[in-house]
């Protein structure tokens, strides 16, 4: 079982815990992250979801991601998914999310980082990764088209590639 802290709207923890699944009110929120991992070539490390999966078996998405559970901050998530997925030890305290998307249910971080990754290397979590590669924007631009890749918008992809490199929405 998973538990996860309680959120507001403004992201002020509540100090109640539910466990996942469990129904949640209109004013209740969680945390949920995302890792994406850039090479030196620019490109993004992409995982295949496993086909028994609830939520879009069988899909390519982003490097790792996953809900923060009770205790965690963010980038201890980030760091928890990361080596649960794909078996990488990486350290985030020191670095903010990229972005902060609001969703109905909670709060998307996205972490952009560059990390030269061998993929013979890399230890997949059975229970949730199938496979895993690397694959430029237009690659995924040309998987979401095909359908074999989670239906971001493809403005969001192309704002992942652009902004892995500095905070911000001014170009520097």
């Amino acid at each position: 079982m998973e538990n996860w802290d309680v959120y507001d709207q403004h992201r002020n923890k509540t100090g109640k815990i539910i466990t996942r699944g469990s129904e949640m009110a209109p004013d209740e929120f969680h945390v949920v992250v995302h890792v994406c991992i850039f090479n030196k070539q620019g490109e993004m490390l992409i995982q295949q979801r496993q086909p028994f999966k609830d939520g879009w078996p069988n899909l390519w998405d982003v490097s790792c991601g996953g809900s923060a559970i009770t205790g965690d901050t963010s980038q201890q998530a980030a760091a928890r998914e990361l080596f649960e997925e794909l078996g990488i030890t990486y350290n985030f305290e020191a670095i903010r999310p990229q972005l902060t998307i609001n969703f109905e249910r909670g709060f998307d971080d996205y972490y952009t980082i560059e990390h030269e990754v061998n993929l013979s290397e890399l230890v997949l979590q059975p229970e949730e990764v199938q496979a895993v590669k690397w694959a430029s924007k237009d690659e995924i631009i040309q998987m979401m088209q095909e359908g074999t890749f989670i239906p971001f918008y493809e403005h969001f992809i192309h704002l992942l590639f652009d902004m892995r490199y500095q905070y911000g929405s001014i170009r520097e």
